[in-house]
């Protein structure tokens, strides 16, 4: 592990990296690109913090035309080398296309900061989620296995047929 001259012994460094995926990553991409960033966290002596999917997006311009995109939002603990090491692989990932990190805080005591990347907010993370003009138009297909509580067009039907003949 890596430290610099700068840092107080036995504290880290907190860093924020945003990126964005390819609209079409699927919940397996997501996972595989999450994982992929956790690892390097964990074998560099890092400690996650927070892991958010903020969902799909659309972009205020086309990179690598793209005009949407997925944001992952990562917060973590790391000393030097770790966010190179991280970048240096997001690079490589043809689902990445764009990626940001800044250094939200330094010398940081590790055992200061919650950990907040379990196993369920880590596959929490990968679900895909309707992006914010699906929501707006209405053109969200639910799946089969989601249960809908709120609308079933034939309940609404009877219901509307109902209020003609003066029930209700």
């Amino acid at each position: 592990m890596a430290t610099s001259m700068r840092d107080e012994p036995g504290t880290q460094r907190e860093y924020e990296t945003i990126f964005i995926l390819r609209p079409e990553t699927n919940q397996d991409g997501i996972t595989q690109v999450n994982s992929r960033v956790r690892s390097v966290i964990d074998s560099q002596g890092g400690r996650a913090l927070k892991l958010d999917n903020w969902g799909k997006r659309k972009l205020a311009y086309e990179i690598k035309k793209q005009l949407k995109g997925i944001y992952m939002y990562w917060r973590f603990l790391g000393s030097t080398g770790l966010v190179e090491e991280i970048e240096r692989n997001l690079r490589m990932l043809d689902s990445v296309v764009r990626y940001y990190t800044v250094k939200v805080d330094e010398d940081v005591v590790p055992d200061t900061r919650p950990v907040g990347v379990d196993d369920e907010s880590f596959l929490k993370a990968a679900s895909t989620v309707p992006d914010e003009e699906e929501l707006v138009t209405g053109a969200v297909r639910f799946r089969d296995d989601e249960e809908d509580d709120e609308f079933d067009p034939d309940l609404e039907e009877e219901r509307l047929a109902g209020a003609d003949k003066g029930e209700e």
